[in-house]
Order: structure tokens, then C-alpha cells, then sequence
């Protein structure tokens, strides 16, 4: 695993972003943001799921009123996102947001950007620069709003990043290109606050894009996948493109996107992190696949011991395994683990057995080691 990217610190809210702090966990709210109560039922929900920052939708002046109320009853630094409108972005400001997310592609007005910029400075408040393959400005539109048609834009003919040729323009370069000219306009303002992310549903672009942008400025990374997919689906295509990403170092706070609950989310990108040894957010379960040579119903048994430890919410690695084949081994990489047989089952602290349960008795063994062993370890 490569040593992490070095970065310039940025802090949303009290949530420190890059500059060698943890890579943190964040989600976008699916409500309507004018409905005030539903998005902070929504975002108190997110918080007890270990959300550290949260994004909400702006898409019109009744959203950008309802962001001053939202935030006073929240505690995780809330983010607008903001993407054709300049003055909303302002009226976001005045209720006291904590970060800005502003999309190249859809706000290109350079005198627009340069005051949603100043008002940022002057509160001390951070921008994301959301570069979004969906959204790209049009080829050679990059910064300029006048005789370039959206529906003739050319983004979809520009060769992704597994099929360019020598000599081609390819949508990297386009993403790429995006991100500098607005980092630019920032920077001009002696405004350093800044945060990106090259965000496209294909893997190979998307890893492509970050890497690229990550050797030429010193900026802390968001990282996702835009419109993964579903639960499933989603969880997979994210966890290959971010799991490639922070192996090689590189990113400092993601998110992953999904149809679907934005727990779901939280509980995605933590376990990406926890995969990586990167977080320790919650338990860990250590679970085998089940075969022919088990004994007991294995997958019941670790769906039951995983909803557990999620109630549970301790730092724990369980290990969960059907016979005596893999069962010792991986136990001795778990804080505690089960090895399950015929009518009975072991129980095993870092590899060495504690106890013999009988099988009817086995979940419940199991999680009173769970405690014992949390208890101890905070001892």
C-alpha cells in the first residue's frame, strides 16, 4: 500500500479534511431540502450511522432558506450543493454552511464564481470543486457561457480513459482541464480552501482522472463514483475504483453513491476504509462462505452475529466459520471467533479456545465473549 498523499489541510466545520488526518465518511441527503423536518430526521439518522458530513441538494431559493434551518439542528457540518445558480450558493453562505460543493460544468460564469468565491474567503469557508462526468462543460466551453449548446456539447464522443489513442483528446483531459480552470479562478483570489473530486461512472476514468489531477496540485481529493448503481451493484463498482485509488494513496474523504438508503452508504464506505485498515469504525466480521463440509447453517449464523454487533457498535473482529478447516487459523486474526460443528461449538480468543459450547447455546456464547472482550480491551 502506498504511503498517503501529502495534502494541504482543509476543515468543514470542525471535521479536519486532508493533511494526514483519517479519510472520512460522508453522504448527500435524498429528501427534498425544503422539507426541513425530513432532512434532519434524515441526517440525525446519518449521524448515528457514523456520517462526518453531509451534502444536501439546492436546487432552488426555498432549498437555500430551508439550509439556515437544517443546520441549526444538526451536528455534522452540513455542505450545499450548488450547481447552476451563483446566488444561491450566496444565500447558502448567509445561513451558515460549511462548505460550498460548486459544479464546473453548470456555473462556468467566471464573474459569478469570482463572487461566490469572495463571500466564501470572507467566512472562512471551503469549496469543493465537483468535477462530474455527466455534467462537463462543453468541448472548448470550459470558463464560457455564450454560443455553446449543451445538446451539442461533443463530452460523449471524447474517448474514455481505456480507449485513447496517441494524440487524443480524451474526456480526462476534458475533466482534468475543468478542474484547473476553476482552481485557477480560486486561486487568483488567494483562496486555498479548496477541495476536488473528478467524479465519473466509469472505474477506469474516474481512477484515471484523481490520479492524474493528484500529481499536479496540492489540494485534498473527495472520492466516488458517481450514479454507482444499486446497493449491490454500486457497493462493488465504488469499493474497485476507491479501493484502487486509496491503495495507491491517494484520497481523503468519500463518498459512495447509491440507489438506495444513505446509511447504506455510510455503512459502504466504512467498510471500504476498514478492508484497507484505514478506519476502525465498528466491528469487523470474519465470516466464511459456507460449503459442504459445514455443519451448522453458517450464513444464518453470521447474519444473526452480524446484526448483533452492529447493535453492538464495538471495535471488534469476530470471525464467524463453519468446521475446523479455516475455523482455528482465521480465529487467530479475530479478537474472538466461533468455529461451529456437529451439536457443539468453539469458542476462541485470538486463536486460543476459551470454551465448548453446545450448538443451541453458540450465539449467545459467542456474543457474551464479544462483551467480555470489548469490556476487557477498554479496561
Amino acid at each position: 500500500m502506498s504511503k498517503r498523499r501529502v495534502t494541504k489541510p482543509v476543515y468543514v466545520g470542525g471535521v479536519k479534511i486532508g493533511g494526514g488526518a483519517d479519510v472520512t465518511v460522508q453522504s448527500m441527503t435524498k429528501t427534498d431540502t425544503r422539507d426541513v423536518a425530513a432532512t434532519v430526521k434524515q441526517i440525525h439518522e446519518l449521524e448515528e450511522a457514523g456520517c462526518e458530513l453531509i451534502r444536501s441538494a439546492v436546487p432552488d431559493a426555498a432549498a437555500a432558506e430551508a439550509i439556515a434551518e437544517i443546520k441549526k439542528q444538526i451536528n455534522i457540518p452540513l455542505i450545499a450543493d450548488i450547481h447552476f445558480h451563483y446566488q444561491l450558493a450566496l444565500k447558502c453562505l448567509e445561513g451558515g454552511v460549511d462548505c460550498l460543493r460548486l459544479n464546473p460544468g453548470n456555473l462556468r460564469n467566471e464573474d459569478q464564481v469570482r463572487e461566490v468565491v469572495r463571500a466564501a474567503k470572507a467566512q472562512n469557508v471551503p469549496i469543493r470543486i465537483g468535477v462530474n462526468f455527466g455534467s462537463l462543460p462543453p468541448v472548448g466551453g470550459i470558463g464560457r457561457t455564450r454560443g455553446f449548446s449543451r445538446h451539442m456539447d461533443l463530452v460523449n464522443r471524447l474517448p474514455k480513459a481505456d480507449d485513447v489513442k496517441e494524440g487524443d483528446y480524451s474526456v480526462v483531459d476534458h475533466m482534468v482541464a475543468t478542474a484547473l480552470w476553476e482552481i485557477s479562478l480560486l486561486e487568483e483570489q488567494d483562496f486555498d480552501l479548496i477541495k476536488i473530486s473528478m467524479k465519473a461512472f466509469d472505474v477506469p476514468t474516474t481512477i484515471e482522472a484523481y490520479t492524474r489531477l493528484a500529481e499536479m496540485v496540492p489540494y485534498p481529493l473527495h472520492l466516488g463514483i458517481t450514479e454507482a448503481g444499486t446497493k449491490t451493484a454500486g457497493s462493488i463498482r465504488t469499493s474497485v475504483g476507491l479501493g484502487v485509488l486509496l491503495y495507491n494513496g491517494i484520497g481523503d474523504t468519500i463518498r459512495v453513491s447509491l440507489s438506495g438508503s444513505s446509511t447504506d452508504e455510510v455503512e459502504a464506505g466504512y467498510e471500504i476504509l476498514k478492508s484497507l485498515n484505514m478506519r476502525k469504525k465498528g466491528s469487523v466480521l470474519v465470516a466464511c462462505p459456507s460449503c459442504g463440509r459445514a455443519d451448522v447453517d453458517v450464513v444464518k449464523l453470521a447474519n444473526e452475529v452480524d446484526a448483533l454487533l452492529k447493535k453492538a457498535n464495538k471495535e471488534i473482529t469476530v470471525a464467524v466459520m463453519g468446521c475446523e478447516v479455516n475455523g482455528p487459523g482465521e480465529a487467530k486474526d479475530a479478537d474472538v471467533g466461533i468455529a461451529a460443528g456437529a451439536g457443539r461449538a468453539v469458542i476462541f480468543r485470538k486463536g486460543v479456545k476459551v470454551r465448548v459450547v453446545p450448538e443451541a447455546e453458540m450465539l449467545s456464547a459467542l456474543m457474551e465473549e464479544v462483551e467480555n472482550t470489548a469490556v476487557s480491551a477498554a479496561d
